[in-house]
């Protein structure tokens, strides 16, 4: 386990909000476990510019059997339209 860096009581606001004094990072993964504990981890989000080269390669395969006819059997999506309403 990583070390204690600061430890403080903090009190919800009348927006059920919590202020994190000193916060490192702007995002974090939030973990809230059936005792009341929460767990918050740093995130880094990438711009979406900023996309993999795996996932470019992901996507130039799939357009290249998209142009080739290679595709699927069209999905059914009156289900998922029932469960919307």
């Amino acid at each position: 386990m990583e070390p204690v860096v600061r430890e403080y009581d903090a009190k919800l606001d009348s927006k059920k909000r919590i202020t994190i004094r000193g916060a490192r990072t702007q995002f974090y993964h939030v973990t809230e476990r059936e005792d009341g504990t929460i767990e918050l981890s740093p995130r880094e989000l990438i711009h979406p510019d900023k996309i993999s080269e795996k996932s470019l390669q992901m996507i130039d395969k799939a357009v290249k059997k998209l142009k080739k006819g290679e595709v699927s059997e069209p999905i059914d999506l009156e289900e998922l339209e029932k469960l919307i309403d």
